[in-house]
């Protein structure tokens, strides 16, 4: 008798349907199956800002992609309550809680687990669960080094799960279709791609070291990091700016344009220099306790002479293009360019000043009735979804490996800014060449019992 589970993994329902990358899956091929044994069983670990996003997509997809999420994990208690109650509010389910979230891995219900987590935590929570068979959706940065991403594109496969990064650029059918006219010759031949940042930041001051909140479990809210007394400033959120569990605006907010970026380069491939500077400006270092740079630019060379720009702008800037480019994209060719500002995209011919081509005219396939659309902003969960019914990895719009490749770009600007030099990567060994002290920021040195293995 087959179980539920063992459907999950084998059902091909999804395949025949799967548009576009698998965006989106037919809904006659859908109907067809869906039903109890059909439901796939979600967990969600880390409840804080980006875990209730992950909570309210699969809310919203209850119906639409036949989810439930059974059970909500994080080591601080305080984020219980409101989870438990956007749950109940948005789908009338009650979810169990959890701290650990080892125990979650255990609970054979369960197909497959968001994380919400800080980026330290990254590549050891998605390598724990693909252990533990299930399947995972995994915040970008895909890993907080590159040796983490790495062993992530090795456990997705070795465990043969679905990991989808959280790259949500990538299920935006206007993005989609923007890149597409890229690659068909759209402006020409691409020689450059630029990604922009410019993200204002505040100081967010000092603290002096303190005892944890009562309910927050710091040892395991550490992890894999080194370990340092509690401080309120390098926790939740401001996490990001400290060199031991984040990567700066470079490799927070930056993921999803560098993605994008590389995407319309059209590069499976690592660059060959990479050189990054910045600081931290605007703002006195005696008055707050930012490690990272809040201005940065990084400058990625290809080994055919193509290049990707990017920069972070932290403080108050202009933006830039037609479109008033703040956070987004742009691409420079042979006839023209094209910029990307969220799901809008205008392309330019030449000197010319007005758009020749743009977005608001959706492709064919991603217009077809007869596709089981996602509501709005859920589209990247959805594609996650349909991945695992179709049990194929080629499905996902992001699977673990393009999440690693666009991950690896802002980790290694950071390493080239932190030693203050223009560096020269193997990307077949992905390790630099003749640089000892840059092949030390590849990997970390992980805080036991909190270790990524060495063998998958």
């Amino acid at each position: 008798m087959t179980n539920r589970r063992d459907f999950i993994k084998t059902s091909a329902a999804g395949a025949a349907g799967l548009a576009l990358g698998g965006l989106s899956l037919s809904a006659k091929s859908y109907n067809q199956v869906a039903g109890s044994n059909d439901r796939i069983i979600m967990a969600v670990a880390g409840l804080r800002s980006r875990g209730r996003d992950h909570i309210s997509s699969w809310c919203a997809l209850k119906d639409n992609r036949n989810v439930r999420i059974k059970t909500i994990c994080d080591v601080d208690n305080q984020f219980f309550a409101q989870a438990a109650k956007l749950i109940q509010d948005r789908s009338g389910e009650t979810a169990v809680t959890q701290s650990d979230m080892r125990r979650v891995f255990e609970d054979k219900d369960i197909d497959a687990i968001s994380f919400g987590l800080p980026n330290h935590w990254h590549a050891l929570s998605a390598i724990w669960a693909c252990q533990a068979g299930k399947h995972v959706y995994a915040e970008k940065p895909a890993s907080h080094n590159l040796w983490e991403g790495r062993k992530m594109v090795e456990a997705a496969k070795r465990y043969n799960v679905r990991v989808q990064t959280g790259c949500q650029n990538r299920s935006i059918p206007n993005v989609i279709e923007a890149i597409r006219f890229l690659h068909t010759g759209g402006i020409g031949e691409v020689f450059m791609a630029k990604g922009l940042c410019y993200k204002p930041r505040d100081s967010f001051g000092i603290a002096p070291d303190g005892n944890p909140p009562e309910g927050l479990n710091y040892d395991m809210w550490l992890g894999p990091a080194p370990y340092r007394p509690y401080n309120e400033k390098r926790v939740h959120y401001n996490w990001h700016w400290f060199w031991d569990t984040g990567n700066g605006d470079t490799g927070n907010q930056g993921p999803h344009q560098f993605d994008i970026a590389r995407w319309g380069l059209n590069k499976n491939e690592h660059p060959v220099t990479i050189y990054s500077a910045g600081g931290f400006y605007g703002i006195s270092p005696s008055e707050c306790a930012q490690e990272t740079p809040n201005t940065q630019t990084s400058l990625f060379k290809y080994k055919d002479g193509k290049m990707l720009e990017f920069e972070t702008r932290g403080r108050f800037t202009n933006a830039e293009g037609g479109l008033e480019v703040r956070i987004g994209n742009l691409f420079y060719g042979s006839d023209g360019y094209l910029e990307i500002d969220g799901s809008t995209w205008k392309a330019y011919r030449k000197r010319e000043r007005e758009p020749f081509a743009g977005s608001g005219t959706a492709s064919k396939e991603l217009a077809d009735p007869t596709f089981l659309a996602a509501p709005g902003g859920t589209e990247h969960f959805a594609n996650f979804l349909d991945a695992i019914r179709s049990g194929k990895d080629e499905t996902l719009n992001c699977n673990m490996l393009e999440g690693h490749m666009s991950s690896s770009l802002p980790i290694l600007a950071n390493i080239s800014y932190r030693l203050g030099k223009e560096l020269t990567f193997d990307g077949a060994r992905e390790r630099f060449v003749k640089n000892k002290a840059a092949d030390a920021m590849l990997r970390r040195k992980d805080r036991k019992p909190y270790v990524v293995p060495e063998t998958i």
